[in-house]
């Protein structure tokens, strides 16, 4: 068995994700288009370059999937001051839905997952990754490398 972290990170991270991978395409989502969904629904109409910036991915890659999603009914895009080009992505009635089912999907792959965890024991598992996530981000603030050696700018 993987006793680093990082091979224990990337195995979880996989074997979550294809749990949820036949879900994902019985609901007509690509990948990287769930947490987009779940953002605005939770968050309400935001930017693009909210959303790149929330979820630390290339804005065109955000634009990518969120064109993706306005084809298929999921979301929509409403401009600022009458401009042309779109300020606001919200999500449609269709987007709502579809996201409540992918939320069921993942409260069940999450249950299997903590299956004989306490409910301290999630709460610790939950802060501890928090605190792992905000470590990295930190780091990376820095502008160092993951060897520790600086940047090149």
């Amino acid at each position: 068995m993987e006793s680093t972290f990082h091979m224990l990170i990337y195995r979880v991270f996989h074997t979550n994700r294809n749990c949820n991978r036949r879900r994902l395409v019985e609901l007509g989502l690509g990948s990287g288009q769930p947490k987009l969904l779940v953002y605005l629904v939770e968050h309400g109409g935001c930017s693009q370059k909210e959303l790149a910036k929330y979820f630390a991915i290339d804005p065109a890659a955000v634009c990518r999937m969120l064109d993706a999603m306005e084809k298929r009914g999921l979301i929509s895009r409403r401009a600022l001051d009458g401009g042309r080009r779109p300020g606001i992505i919200e999500v449609t009635q269709k987007g709502i839905e579809v996201e409540k089912k992918w939320q069921q999907q993942c409260s069940a792959t999450q249950e299997h997952m903590l299956r004989g965890f306490s409910h301290e024991e999630r709460q610790q598992f939950a802060e501890y990754l928090k605190r792992a996530y905000n470590n990295l981000n930190a780091y990376l603030e820095e502008g160092k490398t993951a060897d520790g050696t600086e940047e090149d700018s």
